[in-house]
């Protein structure tokens, strides 16, 4: 039998980081039956390192010895008592053949009803539904499990089809790298694109992907196509500045105009466009991060014309103002979360 301390699953990472005077405390809540992989992402994202804005903690249904899948035992020092006073309660996937216990599901309840913010990684999602947290929720969860989510939970809207979905205090992800995905959500909702780029890098992860990226596409892609489109969408990310059309990237990626729209959404969940504006909503929201420009300048730098535009977009993505945006991270408040 493998054993694994929480304190040596993974190595202590040097990097860039932002110190904070308060770091953020997220509990890894690590149940019967836990996919190594998927404890393993959020623990990773949100060790503590210098500067680090979290502190993370692995936790079990009490203080001991956690049976994981494949012969792993997890070794955790803290019990459910540590969700009395947390900021973020991450449950990682979990062989749902496995009961939940009642105390689990009445301190996930108990977390959630103090505020605290309650999300999930794959099959984890079937732990916030036995807590009751998803009814009349929209939800996700790996795409072999769907089903069986909606059939023992018929109130829960199962998206089948999204990497992510954010419901604001309760966040649920697909399958194992997805998980990557909604950790760095949540940091950039915490504390913007900035300090999410930057783990993103420590990591070596993709620093974004739309929640609302397809998680599984039933048929098997060219390499080498994929490795074109991939490639345009880098270069274009270099002159979001430009005035790019599809068209343009069509021909940079070698391919027909129809070919290159289909194929796009097929990669990435959205229309050329769609991806577009939301690399530039991106490149606006680390300039109000980080600099003083005025709000014309960010919207030229960023490619989308005016003031007036980045406003309209800004509003209807985020759900804010450029201005407010800006005074929220300079006050070191949370983020508002993208609308997918």
């Amino acid at each position: 039998m493998r054993k694994i301390t929480a304190r040596s699953i993974f190595p202590h990472e040097d990097g860039k980081t932002v110190a904070v005077t308060s770091p953020r405390q997220v509990v890894v809540l690590v149940l019967d039956g836990a996919l190594p992989m998927d404890v393993g992402i959020p623990a990773q994202i949100f060790l503590e390192r210098p500067g680090s804005p979290y502190r993370m903690i692995m936790a079990g249904p009490e203080s001991a010895e956690v049976e994981a899948a494949g012969g792993f035992r997890f070794a955790v020092d803290h019990g459910l008592e540590t969700l009395e006073a947390c900021d973020t309660v991450v449950v990682p996937g979990y062989d749902i053949r496995r009961p939940i216990s009642p105390a689990v599901t009445d301190a996930l309840r108990a977390a959630y009803n103090r505020g605290a913010r309650i999300a999930s990684v794959c099959t984890g999602a079937f732990a916030l539904a036995a807590a009751g947290l998803l009814d009349g929720r929209r939800a996700t969860t790996h795409w072999a499990s769907a089903d069986e989510l909606a059939c023992r939970y018929p109130s829960i809207r199962v998206d089948r089809d999204v990497l992510f979905v954010d419901e604001g205090q309760v966040l649920t992800s697909a399958g194992v790298a997805a998980g990557i995905d909604l950790c760095l959500h949540l940091i950039r909702r915490d504390y913007g694109v900035r300090v999410s780029n930057d783990i993103a890098r420590q990591i070596v992860a993709a620093p974004y992907r739309s929640g609302g990226q397809a998680q599984y596409i039933p048929r098997t892609l060219p390499e080498d196509a994929d490795d074109a489109f991939a490639r345009t969408r880098e270069w274009a990310l270099t002159r979001l500045h430009e005035d790019l059309t599809v068209r343009d990237l069509a021909q940079h990626a070698h391919v027909s105009y129809r070919t290159f729209s289909r194929r796009f959404v097929e990669d990435t969940g959205h229309t050329p466009l769609q991806w577009l504006l939301r690399a530039r909503i991106d490149v606006a929201r680390e300039l109000l991060e980080a600099t003083t420009l005025n709000i014309d300048q960010i919207a030229a730098r960023a490619g989308l014309g005016t003031g007036t535009n980045l406003r309209l977009h800004f509003q209807r993505l985020l759900g804010t103002t450029p201005s407010q945006y800006r005074k929220s991270f300079s006050n070191g408040t949370p983020v508002p979360s993208e609308r997918l």
